[in-house]
């Protein structure tokens, strides 16, 4: 929240979509802080009233533990944005089924204890609020520093970082900058390995703002969070994708296609598979999936479930992407939808759905191949500048 409102998001109009939640119980500050020699700014969350339990004598209270289905209706309820609701509830499904997994319970029976609480709910609902205020498109990030040592929390002593943390970063780059404290928590894991788009590299980018938000613990490094909002140039196309694979060899032919179909479900950008040699002269199937970092824990599911694998493993990659669109044109055979993808805003590639093609084909009995000529000429000469 502080490196946002510090790059320029209202802390008015912050608080303001917040009020949106009535959620009671707490109020913001923001201040200015120095972390070492450097200026930032540090937005408190105070957690007050009834929403709490009563407190304990050494300034601390006890935070009621919340379902993720009782923050889902909190967010539904609100009259938020419908972008900024979409991606809370998104940060904490994700975080129910990374604690969800860690515990070996259900989704449901998952109770978030102090992530669950008020100030978290504030956190991850403003930083949703700030981007959007900031009118953010896309999130990137740096490779997340993750600390060490051990911390203390609702489920006793644990080693940083904590395993529903360690769960979250799964296909994310980290580092370890040597601080013996936790640097990165379940709802900061959460928020970043959710709304990121990639990790890694700062993709190419016209600066327009700098934000640094200032948190609560002294560190021997400045213990800063530096936001840059800027304007993506060409090379916009950038990102982290996730190859997430798996070998089998004992399994009937005809279940790939209900893998591969939950597989896309689950957030797969692309599935295929293809035929392999294995130990003993076995022949194998290699099932390799693509995705985005934060779909890695949900096609891992699906295939252990779906198959008999016992075991996946995936490696992050960068890529670089056209930027795409799908458009409309009036071709000789009526209305066709096309894939255009542009480098530097230039037309490189304009492909008609195929489907609609082969249903033209039919529908005027001709070769699915002399519509798909037709249509491609005319999509070259619409488009042509």
């Amino acid at each position: 929240m502080g490196a946002l409102v510090d790059a320029g998001a209202s802390f008015e109009a912050l608080q303001g979509e917040l009020a949106k939640l009535r959620l009671p119980g707490f109020t913001l500050e923001r201040r200015e802080a120095m972390r070492g020699v450097f200026r930032a700014t540090k937005v408190d969350v105070h957690v007050h009233g009834d929403d709490h339990g009563p407190d304990d004598h050494s300034g601390r209270h006890d935070h009621p533990d919340r379902n993720l289905r009782s923050i889902l209706e909190l967010l539904a309820a609100s009259q938020l944005d419908a972008a900024v609701k979409a991606n809370a509830a998104r940060i904490f499904t994700r975080l129910a089924e990374a604690e969800a997994r860690v515990h070996g319970t259900g989704v449901e029976e998952v109770h978030f204890h102090e992530v669950g609480a008020v100030d978290a709910i504030v956190d991850v609902t403003a930083t949703c609020i700030g981007l959007h205020l900031l009118g953010v498109d896309a999130v990137h990030c740096s490779a997340l520093p993750v600390g060490g040592g051990f911390v203390t929390g609702a489920h006793g002593r644990m080693p940083v970082p904590g395993p529903g943390t360690a769960e979250l970063l799964k296909g994310f780059p980290v580092v370890d900058t040597g601080v013996r404290r936790e640097l990165v928590t379940p709802t900061g894991a959460a928020i970043l390995t959710t709304l990121a788009e990639s990790a890694g590299t700062m993709p190419a980018m016209t600066v327009e703002a700098v934000g640094y938000g200032a948190g609560t613990m002294e560190l021997e490094t400045p213990n800063i969070i530096r936001v840059f909002l800027g304007t993506a140039t060409d090379a916009r196309g950038t990102e982290t994708i996730v190859q997430v694979e798996t070998t089998v060899d004992d399994m009937q032919p005809q279940l790939w296609e209900a893998v591969m179909e939950r597989l896309f479900e689950a957030g797969a950008l692309d599935v295929y598979l293809t035929p392999v040699t294995m130990k003993k002269s076995r022949p194998g199937i290699v099932l390799t999936a693509l995705c985005p970092p934060d779909r890695v824990t949900d096609l891992s599911r699906v295939l252990f479930e779906e198959s008999p694998t016992i075991g996946v493993r995936w490696t992050a990659y960068k890529r670089q992407r056209l930027d795409r669109e799908t458009v409309t044109l009036t071709t000789a055979y009526g209305p066709v939808p096309f894939k255009v993808s542009r480098l530097a805003g230039r037309v490189v590639t304009a492909t008609p759905e195929f489907a609609e093609v082969r249903r033209i084909a039919k529908e005027k009995g001709l070769p699915a191949r002399e519509v798909l000529d037709q249509a491609r000429a005319d999509g070259r000469r619409l488009l042509q500048p």
